[in-house]
């Protein structure tokens, strides 16, 4: 992970809002996949992705219509549909759901 971005998933303003959206998401449904619904989801993913240039917008980095609670498959399927197939990606996250660093 860029600095950048680990500066951001480390902000309270992140903490507080990626919180917030659980909870909602879980008064909503349960806290399902808001794509398969058959998992649970422990991923609050940015619609619009996160970069160096929008990282300090928070209409994009703590809107909630933004963000989507994923499952561990279905962030992967988003994360790898990005990337040329020629390439293997195998992302881990910890149990909150932040990436860890590669190995």
């Amino acid at each position: 992970m860029q600095d950048w971005a680990s500066e951001f998933y480390h902000s309270k303003d992140w903490l507080t809002t990626r919180k917030a959206y659980i909870s909602q998401r879980v008064a909503v449904d349960g806290g399902l996949c808001e794509r398969c619904q058959r998992r649970a989801g422990k991923i609050v993913h940015h619609k619009k992705y996160l970069t160096e240039n929008n990282v300090n917008d928070s209409a994009v980095t703590l809107n909630h219509d933004n963000l989507e609670l994923l499952c561990q498959k279905c962030h992967n399927i988003e994360h790898i549909s990005q990337v040329k197939r020629s390439i293997t990606l195998e992302c881990k996250f910890d149990g909150y759901g932040y990436p860890l660093p590669p190995i």
